[in-house]
């Protein structure tokens, strides 16, 4: 009995309690939209390129490796509290550990190997992600600017005449992308606005049409200020950086419209910088590329500002 006289232990609220808090997490892990299907790929949607599995990859054996370490120290927090907590009867304090050092390199050593192996997957994938020695079937200029997207497609297109390489309007990009531009290249444009729109989907922002099964290569300027180029189920997004040329290139395998957006905070309408992409047939590509240049949509648009000096010493010292 209790001091009180009642038969009531001191344990069954705690044992309440704890059994509410696992119902709870258990309502909390099914209760959301993700079908089993889902869930193997923890919130990411389906990879839609050949190099998005990598990520995918990279993105699973993260969250493994997070989730054998949260069991290890919530195991361990729950074993002291419930096996070393102090008895009703005694309450003297009890032996304290002090400089024991097999345990100090233990907590040194163990998390020291941790982010050495996070470090070298991250590094070996980023490595192969950003891997330009392949020279791409299909060039895109993306051009970032406040408050939408403009894509000059650098390519031989019938009704346009022009040279990517000597365009003043690319001046902006450095000549080590300029390398792998196809000749006489005269190129097409599309550009958008916020209040752009999708004519088949409705969605917000410009379409970009991209050739299923080619490898296309983003080359990344901005005209004004840093942006993020990011395709979701891409699952890859680059900054666009006003002075700096980033690139990276995709394979896309699927054939469909999907969604794009800046990924970083650029200003007061950051939030309507959206845009499509639609990949499709590599013939529908090239009619597409025709049917721009039928509006007039030939050359390119102004890609961006011209890289700093700092910038151009630095490739200079690369090549």
């Amino acid at each position: 009995m209790s001091p009180n006289g009642s038969d009531r232990s001191p344990r069954r609220p705690m044992r309440r309690k704890l059994l509410q808090a696992m119902t709870a997490g258990l309502v909390l892990a099914t209760a959301t939209g993700c079908t089993y299907k889902d869930f193997p790929r923890l919130g990411m949607p389906t990879p839609t390129t050949e190099e998005a599995p990598r990520i995918l990859s990279l993105w699973q054996g993260s969250w493994a490796a997070a989730l054998a370490v949260g069991v290890l120290v919530w195991g361990l927090i729950l074993w002291s509290a419930f096996f070393h907590r102090r008895s009703r009867t005694k309450i003297e304090v009890p032996p304290q550990t002090r400089y024991n050092m097999p345990i100090e390199a233990l907590y040194t050593v163990v998390p020291i190997i941790i982010i050495s192996v996070l470090f070298y997957f991250t590094a070996r994938d980023e490595s192969k992600l950003l891997d330009l020695s392949k020279k791409p079937d299909v060039t895109v200029n993306v051009v970032g600017f406040q408050w939408s997207w403009g894509f000059n497609y650098i390519a031989d297109v019938p009704g346009s005449t022009g040279n990517a390489k000597t365009d003043k309007n690319l001046d902006a990009i450095p000549d080590r992308f300029k390398k792998a531009f196809p000749a006489n290249a005269g190129g097409v444009y599309d550009v958008g606005t916020p209040g752009t729109r999708n004519p088949q989907t409705g969605n917000p922002g410009p379409t970009l049409w991209l050739p299923e099964g080619k490898t296309v290569r983003f080359v990344l300027t901005s005209r004004d200020v840093i942006h993020s180029f990011w395709v979701v189920p891409f699952l890859m997004k680059q900054d666009v950086i006003p002075g700096h040329t980033n690139a990276f290139q995709v394979t896309p395998n699927h054939e469909g419209t999907f969604l794009g957006k800046c990924a970083e905070l650029c200003g007061v309408d950051h939030s309507r910088m959206l845009f499509n992409v639609k990949v499709v047939s590599p013939e529908r590509y090239e009619q597409h590329l025709k049917d721009l240049a039928k509006k007039g949509q030939t050359g390119y648009i102004p890609a961006g500002i011209a890289q700093t000096p700092h910038e151009k010493n630095r490739e200079t010292n690369n090549l």
